[in-house]
């Protein structure tokens, strides 16, 4: 009778203590919602305190080069795991090109283990050819066609947000039909598009033993048009009536290990910069980065382009990329998919002194009237955005273009423009440091009824020369049920351009 008398205590004492944990994760659950719906509540308040007025004249935006078509299609259906030719994840499988399918499941797998965004391209156009043929054929009803390019898609957002938009870009007539025809574009039309293949994934899933941290994406391409930046010619001679007051440069990338005869990406290069810089001094100069991994390439970019435009655009890995190429020379493997805001700000901090610095020692050039610094950088991240500007520059609305930037990473990858509260998960915490280093770091608390902190600081860019910036960090409410990833980056970027001019 004594055991089963203490039997019964045990198991009333079970069923308490389940009943108890199933109404502290309920008080929990609701806890954590009602935090959700007061920082979306509050980013939509901050969006909503720039509103044009009807009768002012729209914005103008320029944006180059090129556009694709993307096959989307789901990376774990795609791709089948092989234990022989992917027994274990190594640094040594970020090539800098895929040639055949065993490069393409180790640098496939390396990046999805990391969660980290990844664009390749395939010289084997063979091997390229058949990979979208097995798409078409053998997945034809999970597949999806969409219009792609950096410049197309940032376009696009800046045409939703109000603006005038001329698009560099040499299209086949069924991919202009995706285009809203309130984009003028500048560029003849062609026969075929490039193809570029997107491999997405969401967060948890598995492909043999490896499971991505977070939703991203793959993309293989084996371009023909757009490495040649052939519209660009197109697009100059628009300019010279257009006269916009934004100029996006985009689409580089596709220069990337892209096998040229000698001198000709160069001389590409150069008739890019002699293009921007005929700008006119009030349009400010926007640089899109992306995935590059030839060393040359980047090197190239510091000469020609990033002494020339006045913002900067990345993502968590390209911003380590591009610090790692000015402080060292060389580029870096994937980076935490969910990185540190007081990290990421010190990187940031250093891009910006960096070229501040070569800005300044190199004023007293004989081109110095079309040299540019850098004042407005914007970093998008899984977790958060965080936007840098000069004080005193052209840059306007720090706050505002971070809030924007934030509400449209959800309704982008959720594909949705009504944010449901229950849709949206935080990642970033209650507070975070401004810094690594403790001797300048603060510590800042969130706010869910002001979310997007925002503080000025003082860069020492040389023994001379000082900077006030001023600093806006907005949590992201991440979708739970990631519906697309590829061109999130691009509307991102955009959507923050969009509210600072």
């Amino acid at each position: 009778m004594t055991l089963l008398k203490y039997m019964s205590y045990f198991t009333t004492f079970s069923v308490f203590a389940a009943l108890i944990s199933i109404v502290w994760q309920a008080f929990l659950s609701l806890k954590q919602l009602n935090k959700v719906t007061l920082i979306l509540t509050s980013l939509l308040a901050i969006e909503n305190l720039k509103r044009p007025s009807p009768n002012a004249p729209k914005l103008k935006v320029a944006l180059g080069y090129g556009a694709c078509s993307d096959l989307i299609i789901s990376a774990t259906d795609f791709l089948n795991y092989s234990s022989e030719i992917v027994p274990e994840i190594k640094p040594e499988f970020t090539v800098d090109e895929v040639n055949d399918e065993v490069e393409l499941l180790q640098t496939f797998g390396y990046y999805f283990e990391n969660g980290a965004a990844a664009e390749r391209v395939m010289p084997n156009s063979y091997l390229f050819r058949k990979l979208i043929q097995i798409a078409k054929k053998q997945h034809k009803d999970n597949i999806q066609w969409v219009i792609g390019g950096n410049a197309p898609l940032m376009g696009i957002r800046f045409d939703k947000e109000g603006w005038e938009v001329l698009l560099g870009a040499r299209v086949s007539h069924k991919l202009r039909r995706l285009i809203p025809n309130s984009i003028k574009i500048a560029g003849d039309q062609i026969e075929d598009d490039d193809i570029h293949l997107i491999l997405e994934y969401k967060a948890g899933e598995k492909w043999g033993p490896f499971t991505a941290p977070r939703a991203n994406r793959y993309i293989l391409h084996n371009d023909q048009n757009n490495p040649h930046l052939n519209s660009l010619e197109h697009l100059q001679k628009a300019i010279k009536v257009y006269q916009p007051d934004l100029f996006v440069i985009s689409g580089i990338q596709m220069m990337d290990s892209y096998k040229f005869e000698v001198g000709i990406r160069e001389e590409r290069l150069l008739k890019l910069n002699k293009q921007i810089n005929e700008l006119a001094p009030h349009t400010q100069i926007h640089f899109e980065m992306a995935s590059y991994v030839e060393i040359e390439l980047l090197q190239q970019l510091r000469t020609y382009i990033l002494p020339y435009v006045d913002s900067l655009g990345m993502n968590e890995q390209e911003l380590e990329n591009l610090a790692q190429v000015m402080e060292y020379g060389k580029t870096s493997f994937a980076t935490d998919c969910n990185p540190r805001v007081g990290a990421t700000l010190d990187q940031m901090r250093k891009v910006f002194s960096m070229l501040a610095k070569d800005y300044y020692q190199n004023a007293s050039t004989v081109i110095k009237t079309k040299r540019r610094m850098v004042t407005r950088i914007h970093l998008h991240t899984l977790a958060f955005q965080a936007l840098l500007t000069a004080k005193d520059s052209a840059w306007k609305n720090t706050k505002i273009g971070a809030a924007k930037a934030a509400l449209v990473a959800h309704r982008y990858v959720c594909q949705t423009q009504m944010i449901n509260p229950e849709s949206a998960s935080l990642i970033l915490d209650d507070s975070f440091s401004t810094s690594l280093d403790a001797d300048k770091a603060q510590r800042v608390s969130f706010d869910p009824q002001n979310a997007v902190p925002c503080w000025s600081e003082t860069l020492q860019i040389t023994a001379q020369k000082s900077q006030e910036i001023e600093i806006c960090v907005a949590p992201v409410l991440v979708c739970r049920v990631a519906k697309k990833t590829a061109g999130a980056g691009d509307n991102i970027s955009a959507a923050g351009l969009s509210q600072q001019l």
